[in-house]
């Protein structure tokens, strides 16, 4: 166990559609001290070539709870706009099926948390990375 006072969270998105990372995707990052504290957005960034964003703002001392907040929805819409031909024409009714993705995870003082999103038009997944 790290001896930092807080918690920190990095996190990265591969388009799995593609086999590539997701550049360009608005990330929020969000937090609180407890199960009934209200949310205070603490900042965000934007996924990289590499789909990672590596300058999520660092945690205050005593969160409990952080939240991250994707908007995959510009994403698509403009992998869309270059011809992208990831799903099925029949099923593309021209809307993005998931506009955004929001994860939630409980956190502990000195660890860090790295919560990769793997996404494509129809589906996500997350996972506690390392």
């Amino acid at each position: 166990m790290s001896t930092d006072t807080t918690a920190s969270v990095s996190t990265h998105i591969l388009d799995t559609s593609v086999g590539r990372p997701a550049e360009g995707v608005a990330v929020r990052l969000s937090a609180r001290a407890g199960r009934q504290a209200a949310w205070q957005e603490l900042g965000g960034s934007a996924t990289d070539a590499d789909g990672r964003c590596k300058d999520l703002p660092a945690l205050p001392e005593g969160i409990t709870h952080v939240r991250l907040d994707f908007e995959v929805e510009p994403y698509f819409l403009k992998k869309k706009a270059e011809a992208q031909q990831d799903a099925p024409a029949h099923r593309d009714s021209g809307a993005v099926f998931f506009p955004e993705v929001a994860v939630t995870f409980a956190v502990a003082p000195g660890e860090h948390y790295h919560v990769p999103l793997l996404l494509n038009p129809f589906g996500y997944s997350v996972y506690r990375g390392s």
